[in-house]
């Protein structure tokens, strides 16, 4: 059976090169399908979700992922910052959110919403070929959440003005560009940004080391399992000799520490960064796929655009002519691959078929806060923490604080209710 996989896997991975090159488009599209190829394998092979940032930390007591992100946040910083110094940022499309109220609540919404899900916004396409009931139902109410939340997020200005702002960040999104801060440091602000966003990024990898050092000498601490597999996998790659029999697994089936797939995670993001002038997002879509199943049932775009207060066109526009969503669908088809060419895919697949009612529903609850979460914190955990972030935006460490306080409430609520 895994030769078999293997041999789907290689088949289709050349099956999606050439349906990127002969049946999209455009050459922008086929770039957004295979970032979010790259995406999905990257995030499949290295274990690796922004969800389980806090989750993890409060059920086994490993912050271990946490740490990684920090690492991951300030590498596309630095790489980011070759785009940007010495040009003018405001042509870029950089995600520089307000910080307001729709901010905070957002956030805690969408921190408390993961804890359910077990995934975000970019993880719940992941999960869609993973553990597909949870990813199914998450991710229709998530569409759902985004979708009633497109009115507030267009109209209320507790979501779109900002509390705090600066001169470039003015001509963005309206929040505070860290570059701004520093025009005195000789490098146009990028030093004294990158220095500020090293520190925080520190920061937080100390609050994460102590918290773990807690648990571990209160007895708590327990690990996670897939990172445990991670070490065990890369330490046997380390010190077994190559052999000829092994070559295929080295490249296509041994996990990814989370260290390498964070920095597979920061080149690719500077690669769309590079090539659209805007960062990775993913969950504007799902209130759009939302809209095009109700026009299927007859509503018309006229009523759509009337109660998102959105252009027609975002929900006229076909699946396959949207960016974002091509690139949301080449993330499940990299999971995909992944699991195929690594000979896994049915042993993976069949492991999360079975859930039970009450689990349904609090998937449905955590898809569904997510979603309209999105919308009062103008974006997800990609949209509103790492694409800020390396972006040089306070707003996304600000979502960071109440994503972290969110899940926290919502870890102890799936405690109580033995989620």
């Amino acid at each position: 059976m895994k030769n078999l996989e293997r041999t789907i896997g290689i088949v289709g991975l050349v099956a999606l090169l050439l349906f990127g090159h002969y049946y999209l488009s455009s050459d922008m599209l086929f770039f957004r399908l295979l970032i979010g190829s790259g995406l999905g394998y990257t995030l499949s092979r290295g274990y690796t979700g922004f969800a389980g940032s806090v989750n993890r930390a409060y059920r086994t007591g490993s912050t271990r992922l946490m740490r990684t992100m920090m690492l991951m946040f300030f590498i596309t910083c630095l790489l980011s910052t070759a785009f940007l110094f010495n040009a003018d940022a405001s042509t870029y499309d950089l995600w520089v959110n307000p910080i307001n109220g729709g901010l905070l609540l957002g956030g805690l919404l969408f921190g408390f919403g993961m804890t359910f899900s077990a995934c975000c916004a970019s993880g719940v396409l992941t999960d869609l070929v993973t553990a597909l009931p949870r990813g199914l139902l998450t991710l229709i109410f998530f569409c759902l959440g985004v979708f009633i939340g497109f009115p507030i997020q267009n109209s209320a200005s507790w979501v779109q003005t900002s509390w705090l702002t600066s001169e470039t960040g003015a001509k963005l999104y309206g929040g505070v560009y860290l570059p701004d801060l520093f025009k005195f440091d000789g490098l146009g602000g990028y030093l004294g940004a990158l220095v500020l966003t090293g520190i925080l990024c520190l920061l937080v990898s100390w609050m994460a080391y102590r918290y773990e050092a807690h648990r571990k000498q209160a007895g708590t601490y327990s690990g996670h399992l897939g990172e445990k597999i991670q070490d065990m996998e890369v330490e046997e790659m380390a010190v077994a000799p190559v052999t000829a029999g092994d070559w295929y697994d080295r490249l296509f089936v041994k996990a990814w520490s989370l260290r390498t797939a964070a920095v597979v995670l920061a080149i690719l993001f500077t690669l769309l960064m590079g090539v659209t002038k805007a960062g990775w997002g993913a969950s504007t879509p799902y209130g759009l796929w939302f809209g095009q199943i109700l026009l299927l049932f007859g509503v018309d775009a006229a009523s759509l655009s009337n109660f998102s207060l959105m252009p027609e066109e975002a929900f006229t526009t076909p699946f396959l002519q949207h960016p974002i969503s091509v690139q949301n669908l080449g993330i499940v088809l990299g999971t995909v691959v992944f699991l195929l060419t690594s000979g896994t895919f049915t042993t993976v697949y069949k492991s999360e078929l079975r859930i039970t009612g009450k689990q349904s529903l609090f998937y449905i609850l955590g898809g569904f806060l997510m979603g309209f979460g999105t919308r009062l914190s103008n974006g997800c955990n990609v949209g509103a923490l790492f694409t800020p972030i390396a972006n040089f935006s306070l707003s996304g460490w600000v979502f960071l604080i109440f994503l972290v306080s969110g899940g926290i409430l919502g870890n102890i609520a799936a405690k109580k209710f033995d989620v």
